[in-house]
């Protein structure tokens, strides 16, 4: 897709489709007045026939206007005029997006971003745009015989700026946008392939991949050999059962002076969780081959940020495997000793994730890193609490869980802070190791986050669970690429501060 910003007279543009704000009470934007003085009240006559009231969201489209630039209008609905919030903005975005993919234009011009939005500056109307738009046209058959031919068809977006200062301020909003829209991309394409082929060892070439694409990126794989002599118990007792070779994978990206600390991004990477001894239910099985998304957002983020070449130093390291039953997986009862030294016994082997995350956090804290955040599919609890609406965070330092939940309302991908309190830990004692890997049902996310605290005593560490987030269920099933949108919003956020301090 190919995002443009210009300064240029809407009606005069020449487009397939032509994106207009329209509000209740019969109020026309700017765009919305001069597109019904050049049609001789065309769109009063709307709002007169009923066929128009601008409530939030409504979507009106108008193909065909005589002696006219655009070869249909999109009339965009968004209620009362300079009542919009921030919320309802999104809404009208998504619902454009949506109504955009629907018509046959390849080219659309956008008038949105003259809306007023409380709180709304111009770089974010042109950012929300554009990753509404991507997320509108994505699709994912790759593995369909026949490709379809109901697809859409857009290929460029317009999207204009009132004045000189808004074109400049546009175009960098534009690149932030098509670069997070490009991590975001790939983490649903890699969500989105099955366990068949999205292997532990696919994951590791398309960190290859992304090394090969980006001078500042490095790829380092870890094979199972020397992860045993690493001492990584954790990691190989979820493997066992497979017979697909476990993957430790370590990107680099260095866009900051050697001196300055990474920030270290650990997802897992479980490419399909059966549950392995303890196994799951068969009902919706087959969605656990998105329990690698925590891995897929590090690699888009990745992908992101090499793009923006942004002025910091960022770390990833994924630990991938497949969790599934056979004759030598671990089972429930056994005790694995991990790479901090730790002992664990094993109740459950459907808590697998955070044996995978132990052994990676540890192994993380090689790198000296700033901070720390872990990405993981990890709770199901987690679901029950949040739904799909905002990823769970627990952290061990205010600072970076107040970051985070900043990051997240500025990229509309919301998190919420659970505590992280002492008493929860006591659900992890065992009888017969340091530690159990569950703490039984109450608190699941809770204790899910104590097992992890207990391998980052020495970092500042966030932990993300994206059991409700990472993908959707039902007729949407599907990867939605969370949380890159939030990980690259931080990241921004950090790289502005250090180029901003002397």
């Amino acid at each position: 897709m190919d995002y443009v910003i210009k300064q240029a007279d809407a009606i005069s543009t020449p487009s397939d489709c032509l994106i207009v704000g329209v509000h209740t009470q019969r109020h026309l934007s700017p765009a919305a007045a001069a597109l019904d003085q050049a049609t001789k009240g065309f769109i009063t006559r709307l709002y007169q026939h009923h066929d128009l009231t601008g409530k939030l969201g409504q979507i009106v489209v108008i193909p065909d206007l005589p002696d006219f630039a655009a070869r249909r209008v999109l009339l965009v609905g968004c209620g009362a005029r300079g009542k919009m919030t921030k919320a309802d903005w999104r809404k009208c975005v998504d619902a454009m997006a949506r109504a955009l993919m629907q018509t046959p234009a390849r080219h659309a011009v956008s008038c949105l971003s003259e809306i007023e939005v409380n709180g709304l500056a111009f770089a974010e109307a042109v950012e929300q745009q554009i990753v509404a738009v991507d997320r509108a046209s994505y699709r994912f058959d790759r593995f369909k015989s026949k490709n379809p031919d109901n697809g859409p068809v857009l290929r460029k977006l317009t999207l204009l700026a009132a004045t000189a200062a808004d074109l400049a301020v546009g175009k960098h909003a534009a690149r932030c946008a098509a670069a997070n829209a490009l991590g975001i991309r790939l983490a649903r394409d890699l969500g989105n392939a099955p366990a068949n082929h999205c292997t532990p060892s696919y994951l590791a070439e398309q960190a290859r991949q992304l090394a090969k694409l980006h001078r500042t990126v490095t790829t380092r794989i870890l094979e199972e050999a020397q992860m045993r002599r690493l001492g990584m118990g954790a990691l190989l007792a979820v493997t066992r059962g497979s017979h697909e070779p476990a993957k430790l994978i370590v990107l680099q990206y260095t866009g900051a002076a050697s001196t300055v600390p990474p920030i270290a991004l650990v997802g897992k990477g479980v490419t399909f969780d059966s549950g392995g001894i303890s196994i799951k239910p068969a009902a919706q099985m087959d969605e656990m081959k998105f329990d690698m998304s925590g891995a897929a957002s590090v690699l888009g983020t990745f992908a992101a940020v090499a793009e923006l070449k942004l002025p910091i130093n960022l770390v990833g390291v994924i630990p991938a495997a497949e969790n599934l039953p056979g004759g030598c997986a671990c089972k429930p009862g056994d005790v694995i000793t991990t790479l901090s030294g730790q002992t664990v016994e094993i109740l459950n082997t459907d808590a697998e994730g955070r044996l995978l995350l132990c052994d990676a956090l540890t192994y993380c804290a090689r790198f000296k890193p700033e901070v720390v955040i872990d990405i993981a599919t990890l709770t199901g609890a987690c679901v029950i609490a949040l739904g799909e609406h905002a990823s769970g965070l627990l952290a061990n330092d205010d600072e970076l869980a107040n970051d985070l939940l900043a990051a997240g309302e500025e990229a509309n991908d919301r998190v919420w802070r659970l505590p992280l309190w002492e008493e929860y830990q006591q659900q992890l004692d065992s009888n017969f190791a340091d530690m159990a890997n569950v703490g039984g049902r109450s608190a699941g996310t809770i204790t899910g986050a104590c097992f992890l605290a207990r391998f980052t005593h020495e970092l500042r560490w966030a932990h993300l669970d994206i059991a409700g987030t990472a993908y959707l269920q039902g007729k949407q099933k599907g990867s939605t690429g969370r949380p890159v949108g939030l990980l690259l919003a931080y990241l921004r956020r950090r790289a502005a501060q250090a180029a901003a301090s002397p």
